[in-house]
């Protein structure tokens, strides 16, 4: 499952680990750019983190503030609309302590769920899944049974059915998803963003959509006075990976018909299009079809965005491409994060490689409180 950045879409490990791939494989992060609070524990308030921005290979830092600056009139962000569960319950399976993640409903009403391990510090750490056919006992005396791996071979994630409904479950006895690079437990409201709005059947992201968090208000309003506008998909996250280069699992998204229609006059009048996040760029980009049957982006045709709802298990990678998103706001990630090749496939793996340079020489922070990256075209080509 994708996000958001989940919170940063991070690996759920502390340590500093190498960036992998070429160009990147020489930097480190530290521990100690790892963002333990909530910005407005730190500072003023959600918008007083700082923003990297590269155009092509021009770097610049700002305050994220200073965003409306840096957009058009035309411009257009896309953003995700989900809101965040509480998605962690603690349970007992036999005579072992578990943290449940909830990480996705499915159609059937059955929830992907992964099982971690208490680490005594109020997070978690990871654990061997399953076994299958095992009872997990929850709060209130609910169950849940555990049916399969979501994906032969992979057994991080399972298919469990729920004795009750798992929201309700989850608003009486849950908690937001935390790591152990975090200081302490968040309430709720800090792992909402501005534009989250609750689905009518429960439905939400495991995992926040952090790209999203330092908006506020008042910063909506100037943009939008300024003539951005703002164009609302939904795509529900699920846990951030643990394992290394892991894709993204399926998720699902809807895009509108009028987040189609604003995405498609923007690109026709010479606006940008700009994804709030990895998730914004995963819905929207499968959300793409070409204008006529068999016809790709190049003189014989180009893409535009349709409305469209479902599963999506689209993984954005240099190789494929972007079709429709020209930028891409997002927070820093774990080298080892499947989103670093969404990134180059926007930027590009050398304005990449330059960008994470100056976020690690800039002390810039990680994961879903800390700093974020506006990567946008250059104009000079």
């Amino acid at each position: 499952m994708t996000g958001a950045g989940g919170p940063c879409r991070h690996q759920g490990a502390a340590g500093a680990v190498a960036l992998a791939g070429p160009g990147l494989e020489s930097l480190t992060v530290p521990d100690g750019l790892s963002a333990r609070v909530p910005a407005e524990a730190r500072g003023a308030g959600r918008d007083d983190v700082r923003l990297l921005v590269s155009r092509g290979e021009q770097v610049s830092h700002h305050a994220f503030r200073a965003l409306p600056a840096l957009l058009r009139a035309g411009d257009v962000l896309v953003v995700n609309t989900s809101a965040t569960l509480p998605a962690a319950v603690n349970g007992r399976l036999g005579g072992e302590p578990v943290v449940v993640h909830f990480s996705t409903r499915g159609d059937d009403g059955r929830w992907a769920v992964e099982l971690r391990s208490p680490d005594g510090a109020g997070s978690s750490r990871p654990r061997p899944g399953g076994p299958a056919g095992a009872a997990v006992r929850l709060p209130g005396g609910a169950r849940l049974d555990l049916v399969r791996p979501l994906a032969a071979g992979a057994d991080r994630l399972w298919w469990a059915k729920a004795s009750v409904r798992v929201p309700e479950l989850l608003g009486r006895y849950g908690r937001p998803i935390r790591y152990a690079y975090t200081l302490r437990d968040q309430p709720l409201s800090a792992y909402q963003t501005v534009f989250a709005l609750p689905s009518p059947d429960g439905s939400g992201s495991a995992e926040m959509p952090s790209a999203a968090r330092p908006f506020t208000a008042r910063l909506v309003a100037e943009l939008v006075s300024r003539g951005v506008q703002f164009a609302p998909v939904v795509l529900h996250t699920g846990v951030a990976s643990t394992e290394a280069h892991e894709p993204p699992y399926p998720e699902r998204y809807a895009v509108p018909a009028t987040t189609a229609w604003l995405v498609n006059a923007a690109r026709a009048g010479g606006g940008r299009v700009v994804a709030v996040g990895t998730t914004a760029v995963r819905a929207l980009e499968s959300a793409a079809r070409a204008t006529r049957p068999g016809t790709g982006p190049g003189p014989s045709g180009r893409w535009v965005v349709r409305a469209a709802a479902g599963w999506t298990d689209l993984v954005v990678t240099p190789e494929r491409g972007v079709r429709v998103v020209d930028g891409l706001l997002t927070g820093l990630h774990e080298p080892a994060a499947s989103h670093l090749l969404m990134l180059e496939a926007i930027a590009g793996r050398p304005a990449l490689a330059l960008a994470y340079e100056a976020a690690l020489r800039g002390r810039y922070l990680w994961h879903e409180f800390g700093d974020v990256h506006l990567a946008l075209p250059d104009d000079r080509r």
